[in-house]
């Protein structure tokens, strides 16, 4: 199914990416854009997860540069059942996390270094487990490839800007086809964003709570990412807006409502789901792998401690 979601995106691109050319160019516009638009999707499948890790700066770690962070990752990597990802840390204050890769064979996990400063050990348990339940489902080359191709399409609204307004092209709809091109393409990443359904996020928070085995974990991470990064700038992001969808929370600031033009369901929503699943599970109405003991796998026990409560930042350098 994931597969022609993809294939489905890739077509909706490669239409969108003719259209514009054509509204600006006319038909040589229409087949330059063409060529771009095959170009493009042959980078994002191969190249996609390198361009986006590269956007945000992010620095591959292993366990003597960040043992706890990766000691985590491949700990619930091997309870996913998953091979080890390459695993990145983001130098931005703003907490944060995303994953990438166009298999789970080629994944990588990021994560910023405010997460790893203002959360816990199991805070950055139930995270870097939701990002994981991403590659589990496959979500991560849909994801990507969306990020990459979003915003190739901006760019042609500069296109349409500098060269779409000369007589000598072959524009068909003139002026007014230029100023459509101009206004779509600002539009069409979060567009694009919106295409791919936001019930993926709830998908990937219930799967995160099964791989770490308590989804109060997550449910506490969420709170505290969404409060912080209403407050705190990622100056990444803000200039690759294409790339939000791909973080846990909303990397841009403003952006947290759960309404049409949200790439993220309301967090509040997210987490009264994460405790309806903790009550199941306190019930025994859910089974689910249970916390993993301390020492073993490196995320230590916490019994039955609500969240909210414990440390309040994280055990980091």
């Amino acid at each position: 199914m994931n597969l022609v979601k993809t294939a489905m995106l890739i077509a909706f691109m490669t239409a969108l990416f003719m259209g514009i050319g054509y509204m600006i160019g006319g038909s040589g516009g229409m087949t330059i854009a063409f060529l771009i638009a095959l170009a493009m999707n042959a980078i994002s499948y191969w190249n996609s997860d390198k361009m986006v890790l590269r956007m945000h700066n992010a620095v591959e770690v292993d366990r003597a540069k960040a043992p706890e962070y990766y000691g985590i990752v491949e700990s619930l990597a091997g309870r996913a059942g998953l091979p080890m990802p390459r695993v990145y840390l983001i130098n931005s204050d703003q907490p944060n996390a995303f994953a990438t890769g166009r298999n789970p064979q080629n994944a990588a996990v990021a994560a910023t270094t405010g997460l790893l400063h203002r959360l816990s050990r199991e805070e950055v348990a139930g995270v870097m487990a939701h990002e994981l339940a991403h590659i589990q489902n496959r979500d991560t080359l849909t994801m990507t490839i969306t990020a990459t191709l979003a915003g190739a399409i901006s760019m042609l609204g500069n296109f349409a800007f500098f060269f779409g307004g000369s007589r000598d092209n072959n524009n068909p709809f003139g002026f007014l086809g230029v100023l459509v091109a101009m206004i779509v393409a600002p539009f069409a990443a979060m567009i694009v964003q919106m295409a791919i359904s936001r019930t993926r996020e709830y998908s990937a928070d219930r799967r995160g709570a099964e791989i770490c085995g308590n989804p109060e974990w997550l449910a506490s991470a969420l709170a505290k990412i969404a409060s912080a990064a209403g407050r705190t700038v990622n100056v990444a992001a803000e200039r690759n807006p294409a790339t939000a969808h791909m973080f846990i929370i909303n990397p841009l600031n403003g952006q947290r409502a759960d309404n049409l033009f949200s790439t993220h369901p309301d967090t509040e929503n997210r987490i009264r789901a994460l405790m309806a699943m903790a009550s199941e599970m306190d019930s025994g109405g859910a089974q689910a792998p249970r916390p993993a003991r301390p020492g073993s796998s490196g995320v230590p026990r916490t019994g039955s401690r609500k969240w909210g409560r414990g440390d309040k930042r994280g055990p980091w350098d």
